[in-house]
């Protein structure tokens, strides 16, 4: 998702000092806010809500609030999302590509294609299977730690 922060519609009066480049004449003057942006408290809940408004016809998981569910007949669409990156897989094509083309003139998406890495998870296809690994995240870790060239005994 492109810029997700600015999506969110904001429910409350929300007032900020000033940008530093900004001069006014009148004491104490402020801005009010009438979208919501990057770094504001209220701007994660407000695009959570603007996205699962949007995807009502998606049965949202009990257990994973992050997690979208969509059954009809023969076909299965399923939606996890993560801040502003989202995976939809599916059994049918044409739904998955219904939804993308509807994300994007909403929210204007960048499809990114096959899934090949999600929260530290590389995932691998084959015509046989699926296989998903941490190795690239665990590398990360050991290089951020500066352990990455740690023997262990």
């Amino acid at each position: 998702m492109n810029n997700v922060f600015l999506h969110g519609d904001l429910n409350e009066e929300v007032c900020m000092t000033l940008p530093p480049d900004m001069h006014s004449t009148k004491f104490n003057q402020v801005c009010r806010l009438q979208r919501s942006f990057y770094g504001l408290k209220q701007a994660s809940r407000q695009w959570y809500a603007q996205l699962s408004t949007f995807l009502i016809s998606h049965r949202q998981c009990s257990s994973d609030h992050s997690l979208f569910l969509k059954q009809h007949l023969q076909s299965s669409t399923t939606l996890l999302l993560y801040v502003d990156d989202i995976v939809l897989s599916g059994n049918d094509l044409l739904e998955i590509k219904s939804i993308t083309q509807l994300l994007d003139q909403v929210f204007k998406i960048k499809d990114l294609g096959d899934l090949k890495f999600f929260l530290g998870f590389e995932v691998a296809r084959s015509k046989q299977r699926i296989n998903i690994c941490q190795r690239k995240y665990v590398l990360d870790i050991l290089h951020d730690a500066g352990m990455l060239g740690s023997v262990s005994r």
